[in-house]
């Protein structure tokens, strides 16, 4: 019981950094008007970058260590699935992809929370990624995870953010607000993964799988398309590249 109650503790704290970063990328929307499109691409491209490389040095690989490749390649399948089933039939829309989920746009505030759903269904994997981390009691490759799932999410947040102010008649507080709450839902997933892999040790390599393979298809269905679109594809690359070092320095630091 006691190393259930550590895990949800250190998932706690995890899930409150990552949501707290968040929140800092976002701070921007009430002090500046715009950043341009090729600083989001850029950013974005870094947050892939980290995506990719936490997948597989905190979750695929470890997990496969903890109980062997089919239950972490089961996982991964299931993990896609699902988040390929909630970007299909969940309303969301992306500032440039435009609308999914079979849903038309009636109105500025619809919009506002269509952008913030599209963000929420992206933090949703790297909040349960974090608590499996640390319910499978793999510490350092879970904190290593949880600090650069932060990092990456300040330029998520920002890009909500000003996807946001850009719907005409939008305040920068309402703004601030959805972007905040997309990245909140980090921290109850984040509980929710830790206890559920703490409680139930087998499902373990099963819940990185899954946590991967939601990461790995919200980075290549919607994050590398949202920064090739409008040709910024070669600096978005250059960011992309940046984040996976980042996210493997911190794996060796960490480790």
């Amino acid at each position: 019981m006691l190393a259930v109650q550590n895990s949800v503790l250190l998932a706690i704290l995890g899930g409150t950094l990552t949501t707290l970063l968040n929140a800092a990328g976002a701070l921007p929307v009430l002090f500046i008007k715009r950043v341009s499109q090729r600083t989001l691409d850029v950013g974005l491209g870094f947050a892939s970058g980290v995506m990719i490389s936490a997948s597989f040095t905190s979750l695929i690989i470890p997990g496969i260590k903890i109980g062997g490749a089919l239950p972490v390649l089961v996982g991964i399948a299931l993990g896609s699935m699902i988040v390929s089933a909630a970007d299909r039939f969940i309303p969301h829309i992306h500032a440039v992809i435009g609308n999914e989920g079979g849903v038309a746009i009636t109105g500025r505030l619809k919009a506002v929370w269509l952008f913030a759903i599209a963000v929420t269904i992206h933090n949703m994997p790297e909040g349960l990624a974090v608590g499996v981390g640390y319910g499978s009691e793999k510490i350092a490759e879970a904190t290593a995870l949880a600090i650069a799932i932060g990092l990456q999410n300040i330029p998520e947040g920002m890009s909500i953010g000003f996807s946001i102010l850009s719907v005409k008649g939008v305040s920068r507080k309402k703004a601030f607000l959805a972007s905040f709450l997309s990245g909140a839902v980090e921290l109850p997933l984040a509980i929710i993964g830790a206890a559920a892999t703490s409680f139930a040790k087998p499902i373990i390599p099963y819940a990185m799988g899954f946590a991967a393979g939601a990461m790995l298809f919200v980075v290549s269905d919607e994050m590398i398309p949202e920064t090739h679109r409008i040709g910024h594809e070669r600096l978005a690359s250059y960011g992309l590249i940046a984040g996976l070092i980042m996210m493997l320095a911190l794996d060796v630091i960490l480790g």
